[in-house]
């Protein structure tokens, strides 16, 4: 049983996603986790402030099982099948925590320079955290989806939307950690 416990190898998680994303395809379904925001808020009634969300919220409950499933899943993996660290390159620990002062690269999931609770006090951590989240939330909406809804599903589905998508995610994450990451955290 601790095959569980390691991550696994790209031949088998490969093909249970190409296999999740040709039944999703077969059924006429389309897989993306920031679409679900858009559903819970028709749910709550958005749909009187904006024709965004006037829409048949009910045809889109089944992936809102998703979200549920990738909290439980989380939750499920964290704590019981995981140690919570991400196993980086020790050239990389060192430079993050020689450069940046990120000395907890390689010891924890989220560094807690940023995210332990008693840094939350801390105007620079909270302004950090509050502008990342808008960008991402942001972003998300612009480029039509997220991540894994272009990565996975879009791709999948060869649309040139996506691919153009993730080509700008790339893209986005290289000019973060090679310009502005320095620039915030030096």
């Amino acid at each position: 049983m601790d095959w569980i416990y390691e991550p696994w190898p790209w031949y088998v998680a490969g093909p249970l996603i190409a296999l999740t994303m040709f039944l999703l395809l077969y059924a006429g379904k389309q897989f993306g986790m920031s679409s679900n925001l858009r559903t819970m808020c028709s749910i709550g009634g958005a749909g009187k402030y904006s024709d965004f969300f006037k829409f048949d919220w009910k045809s889109q409950r089944w992936n809102l099982t998703v979200v549920l499933g990738s909290v439980i899943g989380g939750f499920i993996a964290s704590q019981f099948l995981s140690n919570n660290t991400v196993e980086i390159n020790p050239k990389t620990t060192t430079h993050l925590s020689q450069d940046y002062g990120i000395e907890s690269a390689g010891s924890a999931y989220l560094p807690t320079e940023l995210f332990a609770s008693e840094n939350l006090a801390d105007p620079f951590v909270l302004i950090i955290l509050i502008l990342g989240g808008f960008l991402v939330g942001f972003g998300a909406r612009y480029a039509g989806g997220c991540t894994s809804g272009h990565a996975i599903s879009g791709l999948s589905n060869l649309q040139l939307p996506s691919l153009i998508a993730v080509i700008g995610f790339f893209i986005g994450g290289l000019v973060m950690v090679h310009l502005l990451f320095p620039l915030i955290f030096s």
